[in-house]
């Protein structure tokens, strides 16, 4: 299933490759594709573009069934910089076009404008350069002066860090009330999820695993994620597993797990977060 969101589909589980340097993020991605996954999502500052790039080459997968994205690092954000570094992304990946170009961090201080970066990034959809754009890590400050720059409706996704133990709803509720779609990154909060004696009893109740039970509960809300792994055993868990729905009962349980454990808060980088 696709979250269908401002005429973009963007896949229900993708493949996060945050970390994943040379071989590693190869293996990882030539696996992926492998037992299924269609979304793969790469960043600018991974330092891991061609090698992704290098993977989705050989891999037999049309590229019409595949959905790539990548994000423009802070360095970029100048008017001038932000197409050829885009360019420079599509040439490391082997592709004429990125399926979703995010911002993967506002400015740090907003030295740069949000209007002069996602103008940039709207000009690079026009050109072709992607067929949808996005923001990652924004404030709601933030969204909202990117709203006024090119209108909600052009912003395909927010991603930012979702997981029971960081649900960020004040972020959520904002996007949702401007019908932009979320998509959550580390939803199993780097493993956390499946020693959590809540989730873990939630899980031996339906006969699944903790982590099943975290990402039923991001997909129950309409969220995208974007799990990584590098072993095939956690990429097809990950991908092919029983969808659960949770009760009421055990998504209020979920909800006390709010404990704003924040796991990507860079110095220098994050912003003041709502």
């Amino acid at each position: 299933m696709n979250a269908t969101t401002n005429r973009t589909a963007i896949p229900e589980i993708g493949l996060g490759t945050f970390r994943l340097q040379g071989q590693v993020v190869i293996d990882s991605v030539t696996t992926g594709l492998d037992v299924g996954y269609r979304h793969i999502d790469t960043a600018q500052i991974y330092g891991n573009e061609a090698e992704v790039g290098q993977a989705i080459a050989a891999s037999p997968v049309p590229r019409d069934e595949l959905f790539v994205t990548t994000k423009i690092w802070i360095e970029n954000l100048q008017r001038d910089k932000l197409i050829p570094s885009l360019k420079d992304s599509l040439h490391k990946l082997q592709l004429e076009q990125l399926d979703l170009t995010l911002i993967h961090w506002p400015s740090p201080q907003d030295a740069i404008p949000v209007a002069e970066y996602m103008a940039a990034l709207a000009d690079a959809k026009a050109q072709g350069l992607t067929k949808a754009i996005g923001v990652s890590n924004f404030t709601n400050a933030q969204l909202r002066q990117a709203i006024a720059a090119v209108g909600a409706s052009e912003i395909a996704t927010q991603q930012v860090e979702i997981h029971p133990f960081l649900q960020n709803r004040t972020v959520i509720d904002f996007a949702r009330s401007q019908g932009i779609h979320i998509t959550a990154y580390m939803p199993l909060a780097y493993g956390k999820v499946v020693v959590d004696p809540v989730i873990m009893a939630i899980a031996v109740r339906h006969g699944v695993t903790p982590a099943q039970v975290a990402l039923s509960w991001s997909l129950q809300q309409g969220f995208a994620v974007i799990p990584s792994s590098t072993k095939r055993a956690n990429l097809e868990a990950n991908l092919h597993f029983q969808r659960i729905t949770l009760s009421p009962d055990e998504m209020a349980q979920m909800a006390t797990l709010e404990r704003g454990e924040r796991l990507a808060n860079p110095d220098g980088l994050a912003p003041q977060w709502d």
